[in-house]
């Protein structure tokens, strides 16, 4: 009988130390974890311009975030930008939030901060046990810049005379290293490049006007510091009216039947719709999506003039079709669409050897929709040139191609209506008439002169 009262005894000792040391260890563990805070601060360069919007995270999965400061030291002076307590869920709990993010905006001459190096220094603190309940603190240092006088712009290139979809170039000098730079033309952006001359602060811009762009369209040099001061400078510049050429073209029931097949991957064969829709399907959709995927891969240029000189046009060829056609589709005497052609079409033999148009790189090479076997070349600065309905390729991707080297054949794939090239050009993401660059001329006044007239101007 003793026994078994002792036994019950010791039960309810180890009961009682379940019930109340357990939880007590597990609140001990808990509530004095050791992870320190995370930081993570969003800020593309290390300098502050003049009005700085900075972007800040904070976390602490465990005790949840206490505490979040952020001051900027310059000159041995502390200013203070941003402090806040977030709430408390009581001692067990600790910090209701978890997770926070902030929007600081940084405006240094407000703030009476001068320009030059500074550090801005972030704590975060969490409502961990540690430190007798002071918590974790992280402390966070980023050396940075305080640069709040925007870059100086001088236009260099004289004389822009730009087409209705066509090219022009700007040379242009920044008063210090920006990261980006450029022609607005409209809502269109054109990158500048430096690296051509020897100074690193002289950029060219190729631009462009598309088809639909002509005289009334603002251009002007954009160029943003590293602070994200924002310097626009103009420069005088005269838009020549084109009239595009309207093209009917008569859809047979022959030419439905032949081609539509090949689009039978992205249209269902099993499907009953007639021909003429799913030439519609293809002549509206995918035409649009296979704009965007050319556009998608010409994003990246190559920082490098490849090509001098005329362009070349396939040896040889008649045209067949000019750039910005807006083509009006006949089926059975009634229109049943209106698309616009971006390229030139040219027609020689079947199956004839087409040159590079110029010096560059190969950056695509393989099928894109409408326009079938394609090869596409970087000529640097964001200079490109297409080459579609190809019979076959000579080349692939990534190599270096001299003028006149052999890179393929024409064809008829794609939604093409017989053996000839498409021939197209881009200036950054846009289709510009290609005449201009055959034309030795043009080459001379809108490109060449200006390049040799900056390259003799004595340096200041």
């Amino acid at each position: 009988m003793k026994t078994k009262k002792k036994n019950i005894k010791s039960r309810l000792i180890v009961l009682v130390c379940i019930i109340v040391i357990l939880p007590v260890v597990w609140i001990l563990v808990v509530r004095l974890e050791g992870e320190k805070p995370s930081i993570t601060l969003e800020l593309p360069y290390a300098s502050i311009g003049k009005t700085q919007e900075l972007s800040l995270s904070v976390s602490d999965e465990k005790s949840g975030v206490r505490r979040i400061w952020i001051g900027l030291i310059k000159d041995g002076k502390e200013v203070v930008l941003f402090k806040k307590d977030l709430p408390f869920a009581g001692l067990i709990r600790g910090g209701i939030i978890h997770q926070e993010s902030f929007k600081i905006v940084v405006e240094p001459v407000k703030m009476g901060i001068t320009d030059g190096k500074a550090i801005l220094r972030m704590v975060a603190r969490d409502y961990s046990w540690r430190r007798w309940f002071q918590g974790n603190t992280t402390y966070l240092e980023k050396d940075v810049m305080i640069d709040t006088k925007p870059p100086e712009v001088d236009i260099l290139s004289r004389a822009h005379n730009v087409n209705q979809g066509g090219a022009g170039l700007v040379i242009y000098r920044v008063s210090e290293t920006c990261p980006k730079s450029g022609v607005v033309v409209g809502e269109n952006f054109f990158p500048g490049y430096p690296g051509y001359f020897k100074d690193n602060n002289i950029l060219m811009a190729f631009f462009a006007l598309d088809y639909e762009q002509g005289p009334g369209v603002k251009i002007f040099v954009n160029a943003t510091d590293f602070g994200g001061n924002n310097s626009k400078a103009g420069f005088q510049y005269y838009i020549k009216k084109r009239i595009f050429k309207k093209v009917p073209l008569e859809i047979s029931y022959r030419f439905l039947n032949w081609k539509m097949p090949e689009f039978d991957a992205d249209i269902s064969p099993d499907s009953k719709a007639p021909l003429v829709d799913k030439f519609l399907k293809v002549n509206r959709e995918f035409r649009k999506d296979n704009n965007e995927q050319i556009l998608k891969i010409v994003e990246k240029t190559d920082k490098k003039l490849y090509w001098s000189g005329v362009f070349l046009r396939l040896p040889n060829s008649a045209r067949k079709a000019s750039f910005a056609d807006h083509r009006r589709y006949k089926y059975k005497g009634h229109v049943i669409d209106r698309q616009v052609h971006l390229g030139i079409d040219l027609a020689s033999i079947a199956h004839s050897p087409i040159p590079a148009s110029n010096k560059g790189k190969v950056i695509f090479v393989g099928h894109i929709g409408i326009y079938g076997k394609t090869i596409i070349i970087d000529h640097g600065f964001g200079l490109f040139s297409i080459y579609a309905h190809l019979s076959s390729f000579d080349v692939k991707m990534g190599k270096i191609v001299s003028k006149g080297e052999i890179i393929g054949h024409t064809g008829s794939t794609g939604l093409a209506g017989g053996d000839h090239l498409h021939f197209g050009m881009l200036v950054n993401k846009t289709f510009v008439n290609p005449v201009e660059w055959w034309d030795a001329s043009w080459i001379k006044n809108n490109i060449s002169d200006k390049i040799n007239g900056v390259k003799h101007k004595p340096e200041k």
